[in-house]
C-alpha cells in the first residue's frame, strides 16, 4: 500500500535497530521505526516495534475520522508474526 524507501540508521546487533522511513505514496512522510529486542531466557525474545514521526494537519484530521492505529496495527501484527515465523524456522 504505497511506496517509499527504508534505510538502517543505527544498530546494536543484540538489542536495537533504527530505520529511517521515507514514504512517497499515498502521501509523503518521514518517520523513524525502532525495533527493541529483549532476551528472556535462552529461547525467548520480546520484540517491540514502534514508529514515530511528525503529524501534519492533514494526518490529524484523518485521525479524527479514521482509526489509524487499528489500520496500521494490523500491519505491525503481521510483520511481527512474519518475524516470529522466520526466527522459529517455520
Amino acid at each position: 500500500m504505497g511506496s517509499g524507501r527504508m534505510e538502517i540508521t543505527a544498530t546494536d546487533a543484540r538489542n536495537k535497530l533504527l530505520m529511517r522511513l521515507d514514504f512517497l505514496k499515498p502521501f509523503k512522510a518521514q518517520n523513524t521505526a525502532e525495533f527493541i529486542l529483549l532476551p528472556q531466557g535462552d529461547y525467548l525474545t520480546v520484540v517491540t516495534w514502534a514508529m514515530q514521526g511528525p503529524s501534519p494537519y492533514l494526518s490529524k484530521v484523518m485521525g479524527v475520522v479514521m482509526d489509524i492505529d487499528s489500520m496500521v496495527g494490523k500491519d505491525f501484527e503481521a510483520g511481527l508474526a512474519n518475524l516470529k515465523a522466520l526466527t522459529e524456522g517455520r
